[in-house]
């Protein structure tokens, strides 16, 4: 009788290690604990972490992109995160609000229509910022934040932009402000509410936008600029 062989063992891929990381080195713990407001130094390992995601994966939404728009986000992204992180070598800011004035500046030199639109994004945190940054102080931000994006680019919910996990994230955070919820933990909550946010593009058809142009073309796709956002929120969730 042949004996039986084992099960096959299936290869998995181990999951994406979530600590920020500089030069291929994990950022070391800051002071102040996950309860605390969030310092520039906090501040600063969030947009690090970021920064890291879209250098390594922006050919993923330069893919996206390319499948329901012009191709170009993944690219202009990089080269506006590569932008802020100088800015930020040269500048050192010790507060909150020059971390995002920083990032701010670096998005608003950015071609295309998304890097501005982010630029005036960002404004907002930096506005809403100051020495450290509160729940409410991050709940108003991205009120405010999707306020102005909304009116530049005009852009609503269900139209398959940035807009549809900049709003549901800014609920979160407005719904966490409320209950007095931790920073680091309306991050969580924030992201997880962009996250569904940029997963519900993929079944949109596209009404703003170089996507709008394509028609059912682009239903499919998740969105670029939405899945951008989740990575941003889900970044502060490790500081």
């Amino acid at each position: 009788m042949t004996p039986r062989r084992p099960p096959r063992r299936t290869t998995v891929a181990a999951p994406e290690r979530l600590e920020l990381l500089q030069d291929g080195t994990p950022v070391p713990p800051v002071r102040g604990g996950r309860a605390a407001d969030l310092d520039a130094t906090r501040v600063r390992a969030w947009w690090l972490g970021f920064s890291e995601q879209v250098r390594h994966r922006s050919e993923e939404l330069t893919e996206l992109d390319r499948l329901a728009g012009d191709g170009d986000f993944g690219h202009n992204l990089r080269a506006a995160v590569r932008g802020a992180d100088a800015r930020l070598d040269r500048t050192r800011p010790g507060d909150v609000a020059g971390v995002f004035d920083a990032v701010t500046l670096a998005f608003l030199d950015t071609g295309g229509t998304s890097g501005p639109l982010l630029g005036m994004w960002f404004r907002e945190f930096s506005r809403h910022g100051g020495q450290t940054l509160s729940t409410e102080g991050l709940a108003d931000a991205a009120r405010a934040g999707l306020d102005t994006v909304q009116r530049l680019g005009g852009a609503q919910l269900g139209d398959k932009t940035m807009v549809d996990a900049m709003a549901p994230a800014a609920d979160a955070l407005r719904d966490a402000a409320t209950a007095s919820v931790p920073v680091v933990a309306a991050l969580g909550a924030a992201y997880r509410a962009a996250a569904d946010g940029a997963r519900g593009t993929e079944g949109l058809r596209a009404r703003r936008g170089r996507a709008s142009y394509v028609g059912d073309v682009a239903r499919g796709v998740v969105d670029p600029g939405a899945l951008a956002i989740a990575w941003f929120f889900e970044r502060g969730t490790v500081v």
